[in-house]
């Protein structure tokens, strides 16, 4: 029975991550903060092949008997936390991930580190590959973020190349789902909740930046595509994970609109510094290699994610 280490497991995605192991038959340890994180993420799982321990990555990993994969998945993501804890997030991108990286080297374990679209920055290159190196501005109010991830792919690859492990890397694009936070400060979760309470949604710029938004699901299964693919297809390798439908802020906005049938209407803000005006991945690599894609649609899953949302609203 696969021993998968996760860090980050109560977060939005990392629960997700769980729930797929289990399912799968694995044995799973979380170790997670709850930074961003909660335990009600995981209260439904009922398994004895479950252990959720609170430690913060940048601590050295307790110790297991054995572990086969660790997936580094822990960090906050929302941009509301950018400001507000910077050194934890920049700390736990960099002293988080050599912890993870030395759990794996000791037990002979591959590992799968989640990295972020943010690491192309406000893209010149549009859609962004996996060889393009980003514009990322290293003073900015994202920059913590930002440049934690860039360095723990570089520690990554330093590992690799140190150590001769097994290492993946996903970049992961825009995501939303049910246990997403409502208040993550991130679009979809910020036009859900203005939009469930009936308020108007807040549009920052003139609404025609874009995003491409991949249902939770997806990502997940793209996540597993990576970490259980063999050493010769993606060993020392790195992958976007996210889906290419691209849609503007505005036109999202509408969309919502009508999903959630609401009275809200719309209103502007100014654009804050370095929002990114295009994102979309071009995900030829994880789709030729390892036969993965994305397949539900934006409208799907909105209303796969409305009712989770309407219920957290409801607790407030």
């Amino acid at each position: 029975m696969e021993h998968a280490v996760v860090t980050g497991g109560a977060g939005f995605l990392g629960s997700h991550l769980v729930d797929s192991l289990l399912e799968d038959g694995c044995r799973v340890t979380v170790l997670d903060n709850y930074g961003s994180g909660r335990p009600e993420n995981l209260s439904h799982v009922e398994s004895s092949q479950l252990t959720v321990q609170k430690h913060d990555v940048r601590d050295t990993f307790p110790e297991f008997d054995d572990v086969d994969i660790v997936y580094h998945l822990a960090s906050r993501a929302s941009p509301d936390d950018f400001g507000s804890h910077a050194v934890e997030i920049a700390m736990t991108n960099s002293q988080g991930t050599e912890r993870a990286l030395e759990c794996a080297r000791e037990y002979d374990a591959r590992a799968l580190i989640a990295s972020t679209s943010e690491v192309y920055g406000n893209p010149e290159e549009h859609p962004q590959s996996e060889t393009y190196n980003g514009n990322v501005n290293i003073r900015g109010p994202r920059a913590p973020y930002d440049e934690s991830k860039r360095f723990s792919e570089a520690l990554a690859v330093a590992y690799e190349q140190k150590y001769r492990m097994d290492i993946r890397t996903v970049r992961i694009f825009n995501t939303y789902g049910p246990r997403m936070d409502p208040h993550d400060g991130r679009v979809i979760p910020n036009f859900l909740s203005q939009a469930i309470r009936g308020e108007d949604l807040t549009i920052y710029g003139d609404g025609s930046q874009t995003r491409s938004f991949c249902y939770v699901s997806d990502l997940i299964s793209g996540i597993r595509n990576v970490a259980d693919a063999p050493p010769e297809a993606a060993a020392g390798d790195v992958f976007n994970v996210g889906n290419t439908e691209e849609i503007s802020i505005q036109t999202l906005a509408e969309v919502i609109l009508k999903v959630v049938d609401t009275d809200s209407g719309v209103t502007y803000k100014s654009l804050p510094q370095d929002d990114p005006e295009v994102r979309r991945p071009d995900i030829f690599k994880i789709t030729s290699e390892l036969s993965w894609e994305p397949s539900i649609s934006l409208r799907t899953g909105l209303e796969r994610t409305v009712p989770y949302f309407e219920g957290r609203l409801a607790d407030d």
